[in-house]
């Protein structure tokens, strides 16, 4: 599902196919898999730097160092300034428009359900 984000720039939602695709399971792992390839080596967690110097292996190579600390402080959920494996998976989760209206819906029918 295409979108627009707030810049006017259309991208590609693919999270909700990879989930119908992957399971909950398999989509958690490939999450994980992303988190391994942008964290600093030495720290375990997703920095600024670590962002941008990786970003390209996700296609973002276009990344300013602006947007990469603007990415990491999106998601910092205890502020400490990075990101850790929990903190990068609900970012991106959040980032899903279509996982986030899926969500809404599953919530919905469980309240209607449970009432």
């Amino acid at each position: 599902m295409a979108q627009m984000d707030g810049s006017g720039l259309v991208f590609q939602d693919f999270f909700p196919a990879m989930v119908e695709k992957l399971g909950s399971d398999g989509f958690m792992k490939e999450l994980c898999n992303g988190f391994g390839l942008l964290v600093d080596g030495e720290r375990g967690v997703i920095t600024a730097e670590s962002l941008k110097r990786n970003a390209a292996l996700l296609g973002m190579e276009e990344m300013s160092e602006d947007e990469a600390r603007s990415m990491v402080r999106e998601g910092d959920l205890d502020g400490d300034g990075v990101l850790n494996q929990t903190e990068f998976c609900v970012l991106m989760c959040r980032l899903s428009p279509g996982l986030m209206t899926g969500g809404l819906k599953l919530l919905e029918q469980a309240i209607l359900t449970e009432f």
